[in-house]
């Protein structure tokens, strides 16, 4: 029956194709919008390494003296200062750890055809690797002694592999940041998570890092952050080695927990060591506090989806609603205007559920071809998104679940469209229309 209702509803949208048309246009015009800012909201609120989001941690001191407040609901700093981000690093304890900063280099390779480019790295730790699942296709990461000398060694993707020297195996060779020259002891595979969750104090969805030096060479080299730097007091800071030794917050510091008896034991180890430093004279508070957010957690606390967000979702659900009400005055009219061939088919046996069924099912193939007119619509919009705003390359995209929504969405908005008329012209009289006949 399933399959004769469909023949029945091919054959009606054949016989009105001006007005089939129109219908198809306009749930695939509100797909398309719909679908464009549907797919970025999923991606931005996809969890970005679902696997041990749970077990990585974003760390955060509470540094400041007593009647100082900060930006953040429960008046935390979002980074650290340098001296702390040092001594948690060294914390004892078999647990990964990294402290970071965004910075950037003139990099080249001292060549006259090399010419130099101007590249974001990411300063950091060597356990940055395994945390965040970067996979090493040749080497792999700096050792702890290249790490505690601040050897000049670098590690790079096979994109900026290939970029510099067309090719990927290229462990031992040499680049250079600048003026000084760096080994190659690591290529990792192109690297590109969706959001930039590891480091959301300098944009949430930008790209990211191809290019990782050990985070020693922040002081034996005087690297400097490309992000932000905050402060909660005034201090005179001539030189770098004064900002190392300040109370400036701008770096970044991570732990993963694999047990909720490492969390516990790391949180015992935050308030000893704080409360070490009060004795010293810092954190000059009553009450001491830590925060320790898994990424989801970190992600709500940094507002990666603002407002603004679920406002354009929902105003592109409105903009679908207006192309349903449109298609549902075509179908009434369409359908009305069958009433004698309804009145026919009732009189010749046919039930009213089942002349409410097929005109369902005839509404329901209609969202099939506006859904599927909508996902190209929706591709064309993503690729807009993506040609006009570069940091959310990663996030303009439809995956498996949106592509299947979207026909979903679009089935349930015509039949939704055709249930008032489908009703209607079920209801009709056989006896009206036989008179008329």
């Amino acid at each position: 029956m399933f399959v004769h209702y469909i023949d029945l509803a091919w054959r009606s949208l054949r016989q009105t194709p001006m007005v089939t048309f129109l219908m198809i246009l306009a749930i695939a015009i509100g797909i398309g919008v719909t679908m464009t800012t549907l797919s970025v909201y999923h991606m931005m609120s996809m969890d970005p390494i679902p696997h041990k989001s749970d077990r990585l941690f974003a760390v955060q001191l509470q540094t400041m003296d007593d009647g100082e407040t900060w930006l953040t609901d429960d008046d935390i700093p979002y980074q650290l200062t340098y001296p702390d981000a040092i001594n948690l690093a060294a914390l004892p304890g078999e647990f990964a750890r990294a402290a970071m900063i965004r910075a950037g280099f003139s990099v080249h390779l001292n060549t006259p055809r090399s010419k130099p480019f101007i590249e974001n790295a990411r300063v950091t730790g060597r356990d940055f690797f395994s945390m965040f699942d970067l996979t090493f296709i040749h080497g792999g990461a700096w050792t702890e002694a290249q790490s505690r000398d601040a050897a000049p060694v670098v590690v790079i993707d096979e994109e900026m592999a290939q970029q510099l020297f067309g090719r990927t195996d290229v462990v031992g060779e040499s680049l250079f940041l600048g003026e000084r020259r760096q080994e190659i002891v690591g290529v990792t595979q192109k690297w590109r998570p969706t959001i930039k969750f590891y480091d959301l104090n300098n944009g949430s969805f930008g790209k990211a890092e191809r290019l990782f030096v050990p985070f020693s060479h922040v002081k034996a080299y005087d690297v400097d952050t490309w992000g932000n730097t905050n402060g909660w007091k005034f201090e005179e800071t001539r030189d770098f080695n004064d900002k190392m030794n300040s109370e400036m917050l701008w770096i970044q510091f991570w732990v993963q927990l694999d047990t909720p008896q490492q969390r516990q034991a790391f949180g015992d180890m935050l308030m000893a060591y704080m409360q070490q430093q009060q004795n010293q004279g810092r954190f000059n508070r009553d009450t001491l506090a830590y925060s320790l957010q898994d990424v989801n957690a970190w992600m709500n606390y940094n507002d990666v989806i603002s407002e603004d967000n679920k406002i354009l979702v929902g105003l592109s659900f409105m903009f679908l609603a207006v192309c349903v009400a449109n298609i549902l005055g075509l179908l009434l009219a369409k359908f009305m205007r069958r009433a004698a061939d309804v009145g026919v088919r009732r009189a010749l046996g046919a039930s009213k559920r089942q002349v409410f069924y097929q005109h369902l099912v005839e509404v329901g193939l209609l969202g099939l071809l506006g859904g599927a007119l909508g996902v190209l619509f929706a591709q064309l919009g993503l690729l807009g998104v993506r040609q006009t705003y570069n940091y959310y390359e990663s996030l303009a995209n439809m995956d498996w679940v949106m592509l299947l929504s979207a026909p979903a969405i679009a089935i349930s908005a015509c039949i939704l469209a055709g249930l008032y008329p489908a009703w209607l012209v079920c209801r009709t009289t056989p006896a009206t229309h036989l008179k008329v006949q």
